[in-house]
C-alpha cells in the first residue's frame, strides 16, 4: 500500500493558499488603507520574524490588545505561524483584569493598537510583559515589521495549543479556554461553507475579533478569498456607511448590536443594493428583531455556541421547504438555535441523569456538546475542566427543548430561569413578548426575591427613541399574551448594561434591583 504524508491541519494554511490564488485581490480594508492577499501574507510572515526577534519561541504566549484592525488580522496568522500561542484580550476589561489574564497566561509579549496603548503600558508596568504598539506617532509595530525577516515554524501537531481565550469571568476570575489548530481549521471551513463565503464576499467586522477569534471568520474569509472590512469601534451610522460604501455581503453581531443597527436613523437611508447575510448569536434574537432585519434586506441566521466551542457549534440551517411557510412561521423557525454545524458532533439535550429528553419541543433539558470544535480544556484549571464535562460531554448550562425535526431551541440559561411558586418561567419567553411591543428597543427579565412566591419576574426595558410607554401598559401587554404569573411585576426603564460582545449583563441587573429597587417593592 502506498504511503502518503498528511499535513497537520492549521488555519494558517488558508492564507498560504490565498496568497497565491488571490494574490492581487483586496484582502483587508482598514480605514483608508487596503492590502492585497499577497501583501497580507507578506506582513503576516514578517510578523513571525518580529516575534522571533523579541524572543518568542514555539509555545510562548503572545497577548493581543487590539481593536478590529489589520493588526489583529495579522496576529491571527503570524502568531500561530511561528508556533506561538495567541491570547486575545477583551479590550473593554479594566486594567486589573487584563493584568490577571496576562499573568495567568504567561504571555511575554503584548501587541496593542494605538487606541489601547495607555492600558497596555499599565499592564506592562504590572507584569513586565514587552509591549509593542501599532499606530500612533511612534509606530514601533511597523518599524519592527519592516526590518523583520520571516521565520515561520511548521505545525507538526494539529492538536497543539493554538490560543487561549478567556471567558468573561462574571462570577469570578476568567477561565482560559484552550483552542487547538485542528478545531480552528475545521471551524473556519464550517463558517465559510454555512455562510456561502467566496472571493466576491465582503465581510464587515462588527463582531469583536477578540471574542472566540471572531467566530473563526478571520480564517474563514481568508480561506474564501473575500475582503475583510475592519471596524475599530461599533457605531451604527458608520456601519451603515460601510455597508453601502463597500458592498458588504456578510457580517456577524449579537442581537443587541443588530437592534442598534436596525433602529439607527441611518437605517432609513438608501436601501441596500443587495441582500446581506447576517449571523447572530450570544442570545436568542426575538422574532420582532428578525422581522425588522428582513425589512432592511438583511437575512438573519441564528448561530449557537460558547467560548468553549470555538464560537458557533450549531447553526439554524434553513431548509428550502420552509420558504413556503407564512412570514410569522418563518420568523419563528429562524429564532431557533438549530443543529450542529458541518464539522460538529450532533448536539444533545439531556436531563439531570444524562439521558436525552424527548424531541417534543416541550421537555426542557441541558445542551451537551463534544467533538472537533470543543476546547481542549481550561488553561491551568483541571478542576474547572472536570466540573464542566460529564461522560465526555461538555455541559453548556443552556436549557433547551428539542423539536421533532432535531432542531434545538434555547429557552434560557440555567441560572436565568425564574422559579415562581414552583413554576419555571423562561426569561427569554418574557423578553420576546416585551420586545414585540412597538415602543421597546430591548429588554431583560430577571428574578426578584419574593416572600410568598420565592421569586417573581421583573423587567428592565430600554425604549426606542421618540416612543413612550409606561409600566402598566407593558405589564398588560405581556399578560395578554402569556400566563399571568409570567408577567413582570415591575418594569424599570433605561439603557441596559452589556458585555463587550453585546450580551446583556443580567448579573448587574440583579444587583441593581437588589440595591436600588427591592426596598421599594412589596
Amino acid at each position: 500500500m502506498a504511503e502518503f504524508t498528511f499535513e497537520a491541519l492549521t488555519p494558517t494554511a488558508f492564507l498560504r493558499r490565498s496568497a497565491t490564488v488571490f494574490r492581487d485581490r483586496v484582502a483587508v480594508v482598514d480605514g483608508e488603507h487596503t492590502w492585497t492577499y499577497g501583501e497580507f501574507d507578506q506582513r503576516s510572515r514578517a510578523l513571525t520574524g518580529l516575534l522571533s526577534g523579541l524572543g518568542v519561541r514555539p509555545g510562548d504566549r503572545v497577548a493581543a490588545l487590539c481593536t478590529n484592525s489589520h493588526v489583529m488580522l495579522e496576529l491571527h496568522h503570524g502568531v500561530p505561524m511561528c508556533g506561538a500561542v495567541l491570547v486575545p484580550l477583551n479590550i473593554r476589561l479594566a486594567v486589573d483584569e487584563l493584568v490577571y489574564i496576562v499573568g495567568h497566561s504567561g504571555a511575554t509579549v503584548l501587541i496593542a493598537t494605538a487606541e489601547l496603548a495607555a492600558a497596555a503600558r499599565q499592564v506592562a508596568d504590572a507584569t513586565g510583559v514587552r509591549v509593542v504598539v501599532a499606530g500612533g506617532p511612534d509606530d514601533e509595530y511597523e518599524r519592527l515589521l519592516a526590518s523583520s525577516s520571516p521565520s515561520p515554524v511548521a505545525t507538526s501537531d494539529e492538536t497543539a495549543l493554538l490560543s487561549i481565550n478567556y471567558t468573561s469571568g462574571t462570577t469570578g476570575h476568567p477561565k482560559g479556554v484552550m483552542y487547538h489548530h485542528r478545531g480552528a481549521y475545521l471551524q473556519a471551513l464550517a463558517m465559510a461553507m454555512h455562510n456561502g463565503l467566496g472571493p466576491a464576499s465582503s465581510y464587515l467586522w462588527t463582531l469583536p475579533m477578540f471574542h472566540c477569534h471572531g467566530w473563526s471568520f478571520p480564517w474563514a474569509v481568508t480561506a474564501a478569498g473575500g475582503t475583510q472590512v475592519c471596524l475599530r469601534a461599533v457605531d451604527a451610522d458608520v456601519i451603515w456607511q460601510l455597508l453601502r460604501q463597500h458592498g458588504v455581503t456578510h457580517f456577524s453581531a449579537a442581537p443587541t448590536v443588530l437592534s442598534m443597527i436596525a433602529n439607527a436613523p441611518s437605517a432609513d437611508g438608501p436601501p441596500l443594493p443587495a441582500p446581506v447575510a447576517v449571523t447572530t448569536g450570544g442570545a436568542p434574537p426575538s422574532p420582532t428583531l428578525i422581522a425588522r432585519m428582513t425589512e432592511l434586506n438583511m437575512e438573519v441566521t441564528h448561530l449557537y455556541g460558547l467560548t468553549e466551542t470555538f464560537g458557533p457549534i450549531a447553526i439554524n440551517q434553513w431548509n428550502p421547504e420552509w420558504d413556503a411557510a407564512g412570514p410569522d412561521q418563518q420568523v419563528m423557525l429562524r429564532a431557533r438555535q438549530g443543529v450542529g454545524n458541518v464539522v460538529a458532533s450532533p448536539l444533545r439535550v439531556i436531563d439531570g441523569h444524562g439521558a436525552d429528553v424527548p424531541a417534543d419541543a416541550a421537555t426542557l433539558g441541558e445542551i451537551a456538546v463534544r467533538g472537533n470544535d470543543v476546547m481542549l480544556g481550561y488553561y491551568r484549571d483541571d478542576d474547572a475542566t472536570r466540573a464542566a464535562t460529564v461522560d465526555g460531554w461538555l455541559r453548556t448550562g443552556d436549557l433547551a427543548v428539542c423539536h421533532p425535526d432535531g432542531y434545538v431551541e434555547v429557552k434560557d440559561r440555567r441560572k436565568d430561569v425564574i422559579i415562581s411558586g414552583g413554576e419555571n418561567i423562561s426569561s427569554v419567553e418574557v423578553e420576546r413578548t416585551l420586545d414585540s411591543h412597538p415602543a421597546v428597543l430591548e429588554s431583560a427579565v430577571v428574578g426578584a426575591a419574593h416572600e410568598k412566591w420565592g421569586e417573581v419576574p421583573v423587567a428592565f426595558v430600554d425604549r426606542k427613541p421618540g416612543y413612550t410607554v409606561d409600566e402598566r401598559e407593558l405589564i398588560q401587554h405581556v399578560r395578554a399574551r402569556l400566563a399571568a404569573f409570567k408577567a413582570p411585576k415591575r418594569v424599570v426603564f433605561g439603557p441596559l448594561p452589556k458585555t463587550s460582545t453585546g450580551k446583556i449583563r443580567k448579573n448587574v441587573l440583579r444587583q441593581r434591583w437588589q440595591t436600588d429597587y427591592a426596598s421599594t417593592y412589596s
